[in-house]
């Protein structure tokens, strides 16, 4: 708006506040057009008062106008006074007064409206008030409602038109679900603009149906009357591409919002952006972003998520780890960008920092959230215990959890399972107990954590009461992890006939998870009958996981069955499982040190050197070397047994000790799971040196304290 137009606007007020001369209807049209993109109340009553002066409130045209202007501001009670004083009243006062009250999350109102149009009125609905009725109906979520005005438009044959089939379409997808009437509606519409493509596609991605949403778009491009897609449009189809993983077609689309003129559009770029993190090209994401004139909060946030769901994809630890330093990386430099993070933002990146087990940056983004605020915010305030939890520091999660104003089932949930899985059996179920005198719910994940609890603490009769207690008085039926957690118990206790025995009682066909875990104990204790029949249970499963075929083998040459060591072999090369790489790696300073198990070049270095004396120090405490059977792409007849002394963990660990302060806990992140022998050595020297060693597997977290550990000695299976 240019000055010189301001200042007429102003002195049009002026006059109008002052003037009681009477003008034409037309002149007041220029003025309430400045009010309504203002968005000014107080201006708006100005003119108003000067109508009802002069007495041209008359015009129902004007008067349709003002209750649209009225409306805009958000005040309904002005807009419905305008209409009650409103003599002429035509179909436009009427449909203009409804839609008012739709925008103003008032459809109720707007229904009445309609139906005292109905009624009381000489007028009948044209076609756009009976979209703004079946607007109305879908605000209230009334499908009832809006399939006896579907009747009404199908008596008088006006179900073709564009607004009232856009307005069927968001009916029935968003009330009951109905996509297949929703479509319907869609195909029924003559003349279709780019609203009703639009909304037929991004009704397909609300209700889980993308690849519907992909072909009505391509429709849509092929259709003979070309109507070319919108932002809106472009971004939705984005969406369905992400949702079915379809790269190829994304990269077309891509494309087509740069013949568009839409690839500068931060809308359109954002969405781009989810399409190639989401389908895990980071590559393309990291051009789009580059190529970027402006970026929001919504685009650093979906940056920084995007690398954090790229560490769950990554083909190993270690490159997953790589992605985590990137985006925290981002969040510096979303930091140094002048905005401010968000909570999703400190989720996102608290998430990151769990993966990687980065207790330091961990702390650093903890003082910032404490400083913003948004510590108090439950997904923040359960990121952060979470965070702390998978970095081996349950006594910091704690206090978190103890400062947070309030406590959501959430909140309740992640402590919980966190003391659960430190082993921490006698809080976790305090805790629980609170939970309930608070008057919180528990949810199936809170029931996960409750029986890990007992399970850890070895108490039997508790975790089958609890068991009992969640079925009978909270009507949560049990799922796959559940028994899971009831399997491992029993296999901790060396029950392991009872683990197959509940196994076979389930509802579910038992995961690889459960079968790895009673094939652990079998070999424990020495059942290799009882371990091959899990074996054969397992290989049924086709397991990817190359721990998986580890522990297989170890079954199969446990029980000296040879034959069944070349079958697995053989169903390894069928399914493409490779050699298992064994890799740990340590971060001091912010720099990253890995290391491979039996690597030439660490055996002859001096911490090479240093692991020896540790193993010598350790067997002068008890520690037994033991030897594990190791996959490799080469074809032997028979498995033969190698030595554990170079593991990679043991070597990153070492490496730890030797750089870190004494008082520092040593934290290393494993690719694989923990062996037997690693594990019972680390807990000697964690009590050979008082420190406190957390590894972190493929598996689990473990947490080596004064020669125990957090897992309740799993790893002792293996």
């Amino acid at each position: 708006m240019n000055p010189n137009r301001n200042l007429k606007f102003q002195e049009a007020l002026s006059l109008a506040k002052e003037s009681k001369e009477e003008v034409d209807s037309y002149l007041y049209l220029p003025l309430l057009q400045q009010c309504l993109e203002n968005c000014s109340f107080s201006s708006t009553q100005i003119i108003h008062c000067h109508i009802v002066k002069t007495g041209s409130l008359e015009d129902p045209f004007l008067s349709a106008f003002l209750v649209t202007v009225y409306a805009k501001c958000g005040s309904m009670e002005c807009a419905r006074q305008v209409f009650d004083h409103t003599n002429r009243r035509n179909e436009i006062v009427w449909t203009n007064l409804m839609k008012g009250y739709v925008q103003n999350s008032m459809p109720k109102h707007a229904i009445h409206l309609f139906e005292e149009m109905l009624l009381h009125s000489e007028c009948y609905p044209s076609n756009y008030t009976l979209a703004i009725a079946l607007n109305a109906c879908t605000s209230l979520h009334s499908l009832k409602l809006g399939e006896q005005l579907h009747a009404y438009i199908i008596k008088y044959h006006v179900d073709f038109d564009t607004s009232i089939g856009n307005a069927l379409c968001s009916l029935y997808t968003k009330c009951g679900g109905r996509l297949e009437f929703g479509l319907k509606a869609f195909r029924r519409i003559k003349e279709k603009d780019v609203i009703s493509w639009t909304a037929a596609i991004s009704a397909c991605g609300e209700k889980g149906e993308a690849m519907k949403g992909v072909t009505v778009f391509v429709e849509m491009l092929l259709d003979e009357v070309q109507v070319q897609p919108n932002e809106y449009t472009l971004t939705s189809v984005l969406g369905q591409c992400y949702e079915v993983k379809c790269l190829e077609l994304g990269i077309q689309v891509h494309a087509l919002c740069t013949k568009l003129g839409y690839e500068s559009n931060l809308r359109v770029q954002n969405s781009l952006l989810f399409m190639y993190l989401k389908c895990g090209c980071i590559v393309g994401a990291q051009r789009v972003f580059k190529g970027m004139d402006d970026v929001n909060l919504v685009t650093w946030n979906a940056m920084i998520s995007g690398h954090a769901q790229m560490m769950e994809l990554s083909k190993d630890n270690l490159s997953a780890y790589q992605k985590g330093i990137e985006a925290l990386n981002l969040f510096s430099k979303l930091n140094r960008s002048g905005m401010k993070p968000d909570p999703f933002s400190f989720s996102s990146v608290l998430s990151v920092c769990s993966k990687m087990m980065a207790l330091e940056q961990g702390e650093q983004i903890h003082a910032q959230t404490i400083k913003t605020g948004f510590l108090s915010e439950v997904v923040v305030g359960s990121s952060m215990i979470n965070m702390y939890n998978k970095c081996g520091s349950i006594e910091r999660a704690s206090k978190v959890f103890l400062e947070m104003p309030i406590r959501t089932m959430i909140l309740w949930t992640t402590m919980i399972t966190g003391f659960s899985q430190h082993g921490w059996s006698k809080q976790a179920l305090n805790l629980f107990k609170d939970m309930k005198l608070v008057g919180i719910r528990p949810s199936p994940v809170t029931f996960v954590g409750v029986l890990s609890a007992c399970g850890r603490a070895g108490m039997v009769n508790e975790a089958f009461s609890y068991f009992e207690i969640m079925q009978k008085e909270c009507k949560i039926k049990p799922v796959m992890d559940h028994y899971g957690c009831l399997v491992d118990m029993l296999v901790r206790l060396g029950r392991v006939e009872e683990a197959f025995d509940l196994i076979n009682k389930m509802d579910y066909e038992a995961s690889e998870f459960i079968w790895s875990n009673l094939i652990a104990g079998c070999l424990s204790q020495g059942n290799l009958e009882l371990g091959c029949d899990a074996a054969e249970k397992l290989l049924s499963l086709k397991p990817k996981d190359t721990d998986t075929y580890e522990l297989l083998l170890n079954a199969y040459v446990s029980a000296g069955r040879y034959d069944d060591v070349s079958r697995v072999e053989n169903i390894m090369k069928e399914e493409k499982v490779g050699e298992l790489k064994d890799w740990s790696w340590i971060s001091i300073k912010d720099r990253v040190y890995s290391f491979q198990t039996n690597d030439k070049a660490d055996i002859e270095s001096s911490i090479g050197k240093s692991l020896e004396d540790l193993h010598i120090k350790a067997r002068n405490l008890g520690y037994e070397m033991l030897e594990s059977v190791e996959i490799s792409d080469k074809e032997e007849k028979e498995k033969t047994s190698s030595p554990t002394i170079y593991h990679s963990e043991k070597l990153a660990i070492t490496f730890g000790l030797e750089n870190l302060p004494n008082s520092s806990p040593v934290r290393v992140v494993k690719n694989t799971s923990m062996c037997r022998d690693s594990h019972n050595f680390v807990k000697y020297i964690s009590t050979l040196t008082s420190r406190e060693i957390i590894v972190k597997d493929g598996k689990r977290l473990h947490k080596f304290v004064n020669g125990q550990c957090s897992c309740g000695n799993i790893s002792g299976f293996l």
